[in-house]
């Protein structure tokens, strides 16, 4: 079965709290985690980030909400304990617990409309506390959204650039991930072949302590094992071991498999690939907009008399 939806673990956690012990998440996780049958691997679930766990994430936002309404204290770093109201609440033996259930309580009403702007009356953050997304996986999941979509435009923009630009863009790229010393220097190093194609060899550092092969196409068909077994024979005829084989189309399974059956160390770069370096080494792109997500700093308060 899936991962149940955040609002979801609000009951049996404040059933395993009801001992009325101090308790963190990472404690609760296996209870839990029997209690709704999940698999390892949905356990070893992450979030769209890859940053942390979704049950983690989903269990506590459940704790958060919990505490906001009341229902949880939290009496040192990371910990949680039921209150008394908590202890009404399961008296009461609730059949589940959500955001619905919460606004009974002034203080999660609060909460929920300090969420709200002023002059709309409308926030999609409160419209989170109902759905099965927590804050932070609406935020992961609306990011890869548009990091996937950015890449896809990149890509066809890069396509449709002459290979004096696309050469121009390996550049780029290649220097702004720490190959080479100089533009110049690699400016010298790659380029001069005609058809959209790059070959020459490039500084692996700054030092050139070793070197690297690199060949690029500007492609639209798949590129075969024909083109990177020619390519791995270049090395040879170089005396290299390293290359880097870049297209803006795909390779072929058979030339993706030839890679790993050779003594060379090729990488192969495809289109999709290509376009997210650009994106996580900011060649083609500006940034519209950061944002910082930041939590209590809990060292901040260890000292507080």
């Amino acid at each position: 079965m899936a991962i149940p939806p955040y609002h979801a673990f609000m009951l049996p956690l404040l059933r395993i709290a009801g001992d009325g012990q101090e308790h963190r998440v990472d404690d609760c996780l296996e209870e839990l985690a029997s209690q709704f049958r999940l698999s390892a691997e949905e356990l070893r679930e992450l979030l769209p980030s890859g940053k942390q766990t979704v049950i983690y994430s989903r269990v506590g936002w459940a704790k958060t909400y919990l505490v906001k309404a009341r229902l949880f204290e939290s009496p040192s770093r990371g910990k949680f304990k039921i209150t008394d109201r908590g202890r009404e609440v399961l008296r009461a033996n609730p059949d589940h617990v959500d955001a619905h259930f919460l606004e009974q309580f002034p203080e999660f009403l609060e909460f929920k409309s300090a969420q709200r702007p002023p002059a709309t009356g409308n926030s999609e953050a409160a419209e989170h506390m109902n759905s099965e997304e927590t804050p932070e996986e609406a935020l992961d999941t609306t990011y890869q959204l548009l990091r996937r979509s950015l890449a896809q435009d990149l890509l066809e923009r890069v396509k449709a650039s002459s290979p004096r630009f696309f050469e121009k863009l390996v550049v780029d790229l290649l220097l702004a991930m720490g190959y080479g010393g100089s533009r110049r220097d690699a400016g010298h190093a790659i380029g001069g072949s005609g058809d959209g194609g790059l070959d020459g060899v490039i500084d692996e550092d700054r030092l050139g302590l070793d070197k690297v092969y690199v060949q690029a196409k500007r492609w639209d068909a798949t590129v075969g094992r024909p083109v990177v077994q020619a390519f791995a024979g270049s090395l040879e005829g170089a005396g290299a071991t390293k290359g880097v084989l870049i297209t803006t189309s795909d390779f072929s399974r058979d030339a993706r498999d030839y890679t790993g059956r050779i003594q060379k160390r090729i990488v192969l770069v495809d289109g999709q690939k290509l376009a997210e370096l650009m994106v996580d080494f900011d060649v083609g792109v500006a940034t519209v907009s950061n944002y910082k997500i930041r939590k209590i700093d809990s060292d901040y308060f260890e000292g507080e008399e």
